[in-house]
């Protein structure tokens, strides 16, 4: 076991990238961490991390060892739990990675609602708009909107979800409105992080692919919509995050002849993972949930956007 224990200290070292936080998790003291990767890397005869002051870095052997170990874990820790109790039973710890603004307009209350349901439960969410593979990272379930597959991993389709690109008026009566999207290199973009700086758009002969250089960078898109209505740009962003100011016309739709690319929410689990009861009653949970044709108006309903958002001045 003590093997064990220090191969999941180690997992939670690269985790969270730090001593600290991981002895927080542990409930240990930073000592101990340090104590029980001291341990690990002379059974291995190797070096698992380059140390500094203020953070750790992982090093080729301790990527190596990564790359397996948090499945390594998650799986060990659930044969134990199967010794003493029924599998059937929906009982035990969920990690789950899922978007920023999916989670705080809409996912997280989905959660709430599950975890009420299922008092035995416990769970850990973390929040990153990034396509992760789960089974390297430790992750039970992780949930974005990225078309992405990895070897191992069962990818399950939970909604689609329209994108579309828009501005403030103010912006387009200074800059001008655009009529086809070759011209938004004479244009301010204000860029989604995981989608990238080349946009797609459809058009009657086929796929137009346009690179633009981003005068915002965020991994959020409340974040987008925010710098939208202040009038700093173009940006391409999901309907449902846009729906109120478009309604009260602090935003408006540009390119509606060429439309974006159309998104869809996936949920990616370990195909080891998929048999464990709790994980798959979450995941038909949520697909549940979003799979109701009307989910992204339940968030205007909810009123978590705000119908009208303060200029900046």
């Amino acid at each position: 076991m003590d093997a064990f224990l220090n191969i999941k200290t180690f997992v939670l070292v690269a985790r969270y990238r730090g001593f600290s936080d991981a002895a927080r998790h542990l409930d240990v003291v930073p000592s101990v961490v340090a104590k029980r990767i001291a341990q690990l890397e002379k059974a291995l005869s190797a070096r698992l991390f380059e140390r500094t002051t203020r953070s750790v870095a992982l090093t080729e052997a301790g990527e190596k060892l990564y790359a397996r170990a948090g499945d390594l874990v998650a799986n060990f820790e659930d044969l134990l739990h199967s010794v003493e109790r029924d599998e059937s039973m929906l009982v035990g710890h969920i990690h789950i990675l899922a978007p920023n603004t999916l989670t705080f307009s809409f996912l997280g209350q989905v959660l709430a609602d599950f975890l009420a349901l299922h008092e035995q439960i416990t769970m850990e969410i973390t929040l990153k708009d990034e396509a992760v593979n789960p089974a390297d990272r430790g992750f039970d379930i992780v949930i974005n909107g990225r078309s992405a597959s990895y070897e191992g991993v069962l990818d399950i389709d939970l909604s689609s979800t329209k994108v579309v690109m828009c501005a403030a008026p103010d912006y387009l009566a200074r800059k001008g409105v655009p009529v086809h999207p070759n011209e938004l290199a004479d244009h301010s973009c204000l860029v989604f992080r995981a989608t990238g700086k080349s946009w797609v758009f459809h058009s009657p002969r086929g796929m137009i692919h346009v690179d633009v250089a981003p005068r915002l960078f965020a991994d959020d898109n409340l974040t987008l919509l925010r710098a939208a209505v202040s009038g700093l740009g173009l940006t391409i962003i999901p309907a449902y995050v846009a729906r109120n100011a478009l309604a009260s016309g602090r935003l408006v739709r540009v390119l509606a002849d060429y439309p974006s690319q159309q998104n869809w929410f996936r949920a990616f689990v370990p195909r080891r993972r998929i048999g464990v009861a709790r994980i798959t009653a979450l995941v038909d949970y949520i697909k549940e949930r979003m799979g109701n044709p009307h989910w992204e108006e339940e968030i205007v309903a909810n009123d978590w956007l705000p119908q009208a958002l303060p200029r900046v001045v």
